[in-house]
């Protein structure tokens, strides 16, 4: 009697379970759908007004009109073939009901499982499309590489990082230019900031943000060694001056000759700028422009960059706790990778997966960031699974 008691009191549980995890993703389907249903309608407007005579005419109300209407397309033309999947799939049921020829009826279970497929597809996809997006993804970025552990051979590898995301950047047809630069005597830099734009710059080099660890032969390691050395990168989406507000006040800046090659004029007037944020205690020295005036300019929009990442940082660590922020955006503290050159092998550890070494390199980062792509939105899935 007590073993029928424990077997119908964990049937009820189990029932209980199946009934609010049925609940659950009813609650879950409705939400989407709600924003979907909002999302079309908003897309269907914004149509409406690029077709008004009076937006047309407003070049600045169009520009923004017309983004707003791109950024909610993939959403409104995938959930549009969900639609008329499931239509299809009605159909195809229905006609598995009435049909008594047996060739028919095979006929349209083979449609009902193609569509059942097609569509369970489309919800993951509409799923991953519905995830709030990051405010910063269209942002151009600077990009600082820096040597850490591993003297010499740290710059070095400092320098083959550079390299490599100058490169990809090509591919991707941003611009590169360099902002500021600290050459290392052995070659390589102790410090490098580049400034890249182009589109959607921040929503794919973020990923790149962290430690960078490297482990290989010198070429002055004469007995052979393998040493490890590092390297960290920070990605700072760009800002404006309305984002970010700089107090005059809290700026202190000193002027100086530039060294190098350049004529005249930059060896014998001060065009270099440096420049120091008092409330932070950011220092940046720029050189790179010939005039003293671009340097400021050069000089400001890092430190604009610097600061916002920071309050970034701070934000992320707020909101979603300390280790969520370190992983969501590759934190400088956080070891990304590892490179051995040995194995000839690029460890991913947000990953947990191994890509050539060649293939980073030689600047082709693609499949090894989107890879990171998807990694981030399947624990922003998980994590809107476990609010539901």
């Amino acid at each position: 009697v007590r073993t029928d008691a424990a077997v119908r009191r964990r049937r009820e549980g189990a029932a209980r379970m199946m009934a609010a995890e049925t609940a659950t993703s009813s609650k879950t389907e409705q939400s989407m759908l709600r924003k979907l249903d909002s999302t079309k309608a908003m897309y269907e407007q914004l149509t409406r007004q690029m077709a008004d005579p009076e937006v047309s005419q407003n070049g600045p109300e169009l520009i923004r009109i017309t983004k707003a209407r791109a950024a909610m397309e993939e959403i409104v033309v995938a959930y549009d073939e969900w639609l008329a999947a499931r239509a299809e799939l009605d159909d195809a049921k229905q006609m598995l009901y009435d049909e008594t020829d047996e060739e028919m009826r095979e006929m349209a279970k083979a449609e009902v499982v193609a569509l059942e497929d097609t569509i369970t597809a489309l919800e993951s996809r509409l799923q991953v499309l519905l995830l709030p997006k990051d405010p910063n993804d269209e942002r151009d970025v600077m990009i600082e590489v820096r040597a850490g552990t591993g003297g010499d051979e740290a710059s070095l590898w400092a320098g083959d990082i550079v390299r490599a995301y100058t490169k990809y950047c090509e591919t991707q047809g941003w611009r590169v230019s360099m902002m500021s630069s600290s050459d290392a005597d052995s070659g390589g830099y102790k410090e490098c900031v580049l400034q890249v734009t182009g589109d959607s710059v921040y929503s794919k080099m973020k990923y790149e943000a962290g430690v960078h660890r490297v482990q290989r032969v010198p070429a002055t390691e004469s007995q052979g060694r393998i040493h490890t050395s590092t390297a960290t990168v920070a990605i700072m989406p760009e800002v404006d001056e309305v984002t970010v507000q700089i107090d005059p006040k809290d700026i202190e800046l000193t002027t100086a000759r530039s060294g190098g090659a350049g004529g005249q004029n930059v060896n014998k007037v001060e065009t270099a700028v440096d420049l120091v944020h008092k409330p932070s205690g950011i220092r940046i020295f720029c050189t790179q422009e010939r005039s003293q005036l671009k340097n400021k300019e050069r000089a400001m929009t890092m430190l604009r960059a610097k600061l916002y990442e920071i309050e970034l940082e701070k934000q992320q660590t707020e909101v979603r706790g300390l280790r969520w922020a370190q992983v969501g955006s590759g934190a400088r503290s956080e070891k990304v990778r590892t490179y051995n050159y040995k194995d000839a092998r690029c460890t991913d550890h947000r990953l947990g997966r191994n890509f050539p070494l060649e293939t980073f390199l030689a600047g082709e980062l693609e499949l090894i960031l989107q890879a990171c792509i998807v990694d981030d939105q399947q624990r922003k899935l998980a994590l809107l699974a476990e609010d539901a």
